[in-house]
């Protein structure tokens, strides 16, 4: 019995340039099982990140099937579909997104605004998952108070806050030192195999790629 999480079948994007279309995807068909770790590799333009926000549900297939857990989310609503990106999927970007105004707790903090958890229920999730990425003293800090290494680890807590089904990660070493880059691949190493998180990386870097389990090439829009 298939154990996948994320089901893909003959998926295209393209984009609408003036008058002209431009294929970006074309015809992807692949699983994700539960619990696995996936790296996108491939050139620059193509289609990595595209595949990324579709998976994640910021962007819509232009054609085929894309079913997480069960719910073919190309036919969800604008609002429907914000909502199981909410419950569904946490991010972690390249250059973070943190709101420099509020602290490492505040930003952590942020997912469960939109949720009915009571504040105390808020509090506990976000001590858990700042102590998770070994920032629990930390949390008090602003963003410009952290190194750039200890701010994507703040990210990722945020990304886990809300207990997601699957974790989207685009480049999320690639504004980091070695050092730090090395920390952060293995806390998203822990994440999946003590935590058994589904997680989709984008990645140019080879040593990114090698702490997940299956790697995907993409080239002009095709699985090669």
């Amino acid at each position: 019995m298939s154990n996948s999480i994320i089901s893909l079948v003959n998926v295209s994007k393209s984009y609408k340039r003036d008058s002209f279309n431009v294929p970006v995807l074309n015809h992807l068909s692949f699983d994700v099982e539960s619990g696995e770790f996936l790296a996108l590799m491939g050139p620059s333009g193509s289609g990595k990140t595209t595949l990324l926000n579709l998976i994640a549900g910021i962007d819509r297939p232009s054609s085929g099937k894309i079913e997480i857990n069960g719910v073919d989310i190309a036919t969800l609503s604008e609002s429907s579909l914000a909502k199981w990106r909410a419950n569904n999927v946490g991010f972690v970007f390249q250059f973070y997104n943190l709101l420099p105004v509020l602290t490492a707790f505040e930003n952590v903090e942020l997912p469960l605004l939109l949720t009915k958890l009571s504040k105390a229920d808020r509090k506990q999730r976000v001590e858990f998952a700042l102590s998770v990425v070994g920032l629990a003293d930390r949390m008090s800090h602003y963003p410009k108070q952290l190194s750039g290494g200890q701010e994507q680890r703040v990210a990722i807590a945020r990304a886990i806050v809300t207990d997601p089904t699957i974790i989207v990660a685009d480049e999320p070493t690639g504004d980091l030192d070695k050092n730090s880059a090395v920390e952060i691949l293995t806390l998203l190493e822990r994440l999946n195999k003590e935590m058994k998180k589904t997680i989709i990386m984008v990645t140019h870097d080879p040593n990114a790629a090698k702490i997940a389990g299956i790697t995907k090439h993409l080239d002009k829009g095709d699985l090669v």
